[in-house]
């Protein structure tokens, strides 16, 4: 039975596999990651695994949370996670999760927070398509008409409209990892991830 992990982004590179072609790749790096809290049916309604990740001195860590990590040694964490899970009963408080976790070719699910671009227009956020540039024409990237005539008289929700661009949770599914590497709890995935570097991202396993 498998929980999941939080890794840092190092960053992209290039490799090249069996057959000669050249394959955009993302660095992950994967930190403590320890199991917090084993959550059951009978005690909080549903099954899953709490995980603390992000190492932090003990001092600088408020009363709650210390008593709280108590039950799992004399570490420190500033976050955590959880990963619902079949069989709770597989896993045990204390217990370190690293990135061997996971195999080469196994396919994952990873959720992290997309590069902000801040405020955007119809273009570059929508994909829209501009005015004419020429002949006398004054509405290059304007956003035109948004209303419906008199009759609804108002706008329709979810109007597509210039405003915030990136900056919101982003989940990608059926990722392929490439490389795996247990010492150094470094993972290599197929393509890009969300997030610039260092961003940290919450990886589990595609279960479907």
């Amino acid at each position: 039975m498998q929980a999941g992990l939080f890794a840092k982004k190092v960053g992209m590179t290039q490799i090249f596999d069996e057959l000669g072609s050249l394959l955009p790749v993302t660095i992950l790096k994967t930190g403590l990651c320890q199991i917090s809290q084993i959550k059951t049916v009978t005690t909080d309604g549903y099954n899953a695994v709490q995980v603390a990740y992000g190492e932090e001195k003990l001092e600088k860590i408020n009363k709650p949370i210390k008593g709280h990590l108590k039950k799992i040694g004399e570490r420190g964490f500033k976050s955590f996670g959880e990963f619902r899970v079949s069989q709770p009963e597989d896993f045990k408080l204390g217990q370190v999760i690293k990135a061997d976790t996971f195999s080469i070719g196994q396919k994952v699910r990873l959720t992290g927070k997309s590069i902000g671009k801040g405020f955007a227009g119809n273009q570059k956020r929508n994909n829209f398509s501009r005015g004419p540039m020429t002949h006398g024409s004054k509405n290059h990237r304007l956003p035109g008409s948004i209303g419906a005539g008199s009759t609804p008289g108002r706008v329709y929700p979810e109007k597509l409209m210039a405003g915030q661009l990136g900056g919101g949770t982003v989940t990608l599914k059926n990722t392929e990892v490439l490389y795996v590497n247990s010492e150094d709890n470094i993972l290599v995935v197929k393509g890009s991830v969300p997030g610039k570097k260092n961003t940290i991202l919450k990886i589990q396993p595609q279960k479907y």
